[in-house]
């Protein structure tokens, strides 16, 4: 039998499912009563199994108005955010491949995408300076992970 906290989660990620929106609002008392647990007990889940690493925002309110609101980051987002954050001036050649490969690992780019991105940080490897490169780097990631939000 699964443990109180997978059970409040299952509770939560079946409302983000059916819900229209990738954002629920939920009151944290009126989950209490449904589960019959204590609004500790949905904080605990909210702050171990809801966090950004994971995919979603969370915001919290507490009081008699107070509500959980939980919107789900999409994937290829934070993927694209992630993996710009990681380059550096002093990242090589072989490391932007294995970016790349990742990238398209997730089906985030297309076998045409990937060889334009290649050759792309393969020009710019050769003729910019190494902090001109990890900015342009990381602005052509950020224009992509853009690109996935507005899809």
């Amino acid at each position: 039998m699964a443990n109180l906290v997978d059970l409040i989660e299952q509770f939560i990620l079946r409302k983000l499912a059916s819900g229209q929106d990738e954002v629920i609002i939920l009151k944290r008392n009126e989950i209490a009563d449904e589960l019959e647990c204590a609004p500790s007990q949905i904080s605990y889940v909210l702050n171990t199994r809801f966090t950004v690493e994971r995919g979603f925002i969370v915001e919290s309110r507490r009081g008699s108005g107070g509500y959980i609101r939980i919107a789900r980051i999409p994937f290829a987002e934070i993927l694209f955010e992630d993996v710009a954050r990681s380059v550096r001036p002093d990242i090589t050649y072989d490391e932007l491949e294995t970016v790349v490969a990742r990238l398209q690992r997730h089906n985030l780019l297309t076998g045409r995408e990937a060889a334009l991105m290649l050759h792309f940080f393969k020009l710019i490897y050769d003729y910019v300076d190494a902090e001109d490169r990890a900015r342009i780097v990381r602005s052509l990631l950020m224009v992509l992970a853009h690109h996935e939000k507005l899809r």
